[in-house]
């Protein structure tokens, strides 16, 4: 592995707050807290925020934000995002605290051998045609449950998401602009007895996939997020308010079409799936040593291939190496070491700023919180 690929510490993670939060809430919990959250919710706040901002990694926020700026101040801690970095697996992780492996929820799309088919996970939809696929078929060979949801005692639990967020859980908010998300969140806030409230914003992650990290209109929506927040916890009272983030961003040099790639793909059980920088492939067996060759001498300056077994073996996933959610990790999975990705279908949206390698711009997040008295 590269020494500039930065692996999961699953110790100072983003599982670790979902962690921090389920022994708070009393729910079931087997993964290690982090110490100072811990400290911090032992104060007994009325309300207690968790607010997830899609992609707002430790490196857009140094490239996008003044030091001064509200949430780059109140850093805490720098933990790292599960791999791949991205948002299918990280919200999975969140919501569920749940390792990768235990979850499986690894990234954008997996191959399903019951259907045939690589499945976009959250719209449930074919990956080369969009086409729906059986509904709630992902679900039920991955079932996810909130952790949330077995909380003891009084306090009120909310979630305030996106419309199209794919969970059914109760008391659920839905927002169209991160304006009336935060909106919501006071409302609910404010609300009389203990409150706690789960939040995700698709933001500034969409502007950034769409304009790049370091593009003026991601500077301007990660700004807009910044002096939400602020005013927000300026009209809040006996609240802890946490902000993080799933992953990081990088800008994308290039778009490599790999699904043109006739000669590669004849080597493959089935076409490549998972992330545009953390590709996974299912390769024939008489074909693993001509495709490693292949492949290194096409997409090596780029993309380091690494066995899916090296990886799980050296807990990039958690959980335990036996588990069976593995075999959604095909054979290898090629791993982003510059700035390009892979468009793995016609489908694939060319993209100015991207995520789910293993670099440090990628993988490392803030633990942000405020108390406010």
């Amino acid at each position: 592995m590269k020494t500039s690929f930065l692996k999961p510490d699953f110790n100072a993670n983003i599982i670790n707050i979902s962690a921090t939060l389920a022994e708070f809430l009393g729910c079931p919990n087997d993964k290690p807290t982090l110490p100072a959250l811990e400290a911090e919710l032992k104060k007994g706040y009325k309300n207690v925020v968790f607010l997830i901002l899609d992609g707002l990694g430790s490196h857009p926020i140094a490239a996008d934000l003044p030091e001064t700026a509200f949430l780059r101040r109140n850093i805490r801690q720098t933990l790292t995002s599960v791999f791949p970095s991205t948002t299918t697996n990280a919200t999975t992780t969140f919501l569920t605290n749940k390792y990768p492996m235990e979850h499986g929820w690894f990234g954008w799309s997996l191959y399903f051998e019951g259907l045939g088919q690589v499945v976009n996970l959250f719209p449930e939809t074919d990956s080369f045609t969009w086409e729906p696929v059986e509904y709630g078929y992902v679900k039920k060979v991955l079932p996810t449950e909130p952790y949330f949801k077995r909380a003891k005692g009084k306090r009120a639990v909310s979630v305030v998401v996106p419309e199209f967020w794919h969970g059914d859980e109760e008391n659920k908010h839905i927002f169209t602009t991160f304006e009336e998300m935060y909106g919501l969140i006071e409302e609910i806030c404010k609300r009389a007895g203990e409150q706690f409230i789960y939040a995700y914003c698709p933001e500034p992650d969409s502007a950034m996939h769409r304009f790049g990290v370091s593009s003026a209109e991601a500077r301007q929506v990660i700004g807009a997020l910044n002096a939400g927040a602020e005013r927000l916890c300026g009209r809040l009272s006996d609240t802890l308010f946490i902000v993080t983030a799933d992953h990081g961003q990088i800008d994308v040099g290039e778009n490599i079409e790999l699904y043109r790639d006739r000669e590669l793909l004849s080597l493959l059980e089935w076409p490549p799936y998972l992330e545009p920088r953390a590709a996974a492939f299912k390769v024939k067996k008489e074909c693993k040593e001509k495709f490693t060759e292949m492949f290194a001498r096409k997409y090596g300056n780029d993309f380091e291939l690494v066995e899916s077994e090296k990886l799980i073996r050296e807990n990039y996933f958690g959980g335990y190496p036996g588990a069976e959610h593995g075999r959604f990790l095909g054979d290898f999975i090629a791993i982003g070491t510059t700035d390009k990705m892979l468009k793995l279908s016609p489908r694939s949206h060319d993209f100015k700023g991207h995520h789910t390698s293993l670099t440090r711009e990628e993988m490392l997040v803030p633990l942000i919180y405020v108390g406010i008295g």
